[in-house]
Parts: C-alpha cells; structure tokens; sequence
C-alpha cells in the first residue's frame, strides 16, 4: 500500500511540475501563462516582495493602448499601494502584445509592463501563486491570454 501511494504522489508530482513547465514564458521570465480555474491567466513574478507566479490584473480604469499610443496607467497613489505594478527593466525587450510605459513613480530606470494594451497589477490581497481574489474588484479583472 505506501509503495503504491509513493508511486503515484511521484507520478503526481511529475504531472504538476509538466504542466507548469509548459506554461508559456514571457519577457525573460517575468510573466509566465498558466491555466487557473479554466482560464490561461498571466501571472508574474513582484520584484518587490519577491514573490512569484502571482496573478496579474488589469483596470477598466486605464487608458488601453493602441498601435499608435501608449497605454496610460491611471492607478497611483493608494491605488498602487492596493494594486502593486509590474515594474520591468526600462530596457526589456518586448513585442507582439507586450508593450512598457512610463511611469511618474517609476524608479531606477523601471517601467511598467501592459498586455494587449492593458497595464498589468498585482493585488494586495492575493497572498500565494493562484489567488485570483481580485477578480470583479471594482472594475479590476484577471489578464488572461
């Protein structure tokens, strides 16, 4: 019997660790996609807490980005302490979907990165990798692929 429960804890294990392997990876590693609840969710990695595989939301209160202008970011303030940026390296390489924006709080060369136009959060309230309690908070939705 514990033989048969170590097989397939093992065999579990390699399945978990498969599947989070062949999440899609974006922008060196910042942003990976992963299925939560049935949906491909983008989720990255604060580089303020250090913590990784958070979900990643967007505002209805934004300025979407367009081909031909930039997103706008309008979360500042105590909204940015609620929903903390996903700050990158100002010289990240980006394309297709990807995009980064300027900020006024951005420190240290850091700017703020948006999908499909969208600049992306993270939300306080979330406290391990998979929490989605900020979906439906206040206009603010998971970014899905």
């Amino acid at each position: 019997m514990k033989l048969k429960t170590l097989f397939l804890g093992a065999a579990m294990a390699g399945l978990l660790s498969t599947a989070y392997a062949l999440a899609d990876d974006y922008l060196g590693g910042l942003v990976k996609s992963v299925e939560i609840g049935g949906k491909e969710v983008l989720v990255g990695k604060n580089t303020v807490t250090g913590l990784d595989g958070m979900t990643l939301y967007t505002w209805e209160g934004d300025v979407q980005g367009t081909a031909t202008t930039p997103a706008e970011a309008k979360c500042y303030d105590k909204c940015a302490v609620a929903w903390p940026v996903l700050w990158a390296p100002g010289n990240t390489a980006v394309s297709g979907d990807w995009s980064l924006i300027d900020r006024t709080d951005a420190k240290d060369g850091m700017k703020q990165v948006a999908y499909k136009g969208w600049p992306l959060y993270f939300w306080f309230k979330d406290q391990k990798a998979g929490d989605t309690t900020g979906d439906g908070v206040n206009h603010w939705h998971t970014a899905t692929e």
